[in-house]
């Protein structure tokens, strides 16, 4: 059974930090490109970072950019984001998703194949 479970979700303090994981059973993220979302109560779902299964290449949401960082450890299946400098507006449900194709490297919630059952982060004093 493929699955993924994200883990590390929280209260945190503007300004503060966290670091998600999301691990896979059932299949390597070799193969994948996995890719972190988000949704906040009342809006869309929005990208937020894809790294590339092929070559580790990544791509950032602009509200994100400098504050966040994608990464993976193959050894242990698992992909992370590590967020610094969390802001009131990153509030969100945090869900990670693997997408098969790693041709290409694009943060379309639409191209993601497996997704995992999101973890919330709630920044707030």
């Amino acid at each position: 059974q493929l699955q993924l479970v994200e883990s590390g979700g929280g209260l945190v303090q503007p300004g503060g930090s966290l670091r998600l994981s999301c691990t896979a059973s059932g299949f390597r993220f070799d193969f994948y490109n996995v890719g972190w979302f988000r949704q906040a109560p009342g809006k869309e779902r929005e990208g937020v970072s894809v790294i590339s299964g092929e070559d580790d290449s990544t791509v950032y949401a602009d509200s994100v950019k400098g504050r966040f960082t994608i990464s993976r450890n193959i050894a242990n299946n698992t992909v992370y984001l590590q967020m610094n400098g969390l802001k009131p507006e990153d509030t969100a449900v945090y869900y990670c998703a693997a997408d098969r194709r790693t041709s290409l490297l694009i943060m379309d919630s639409r191209r993601f194949d497996y997704w995992g059952q999101g973890t919330q982060v709630t920044v707030s004093s």
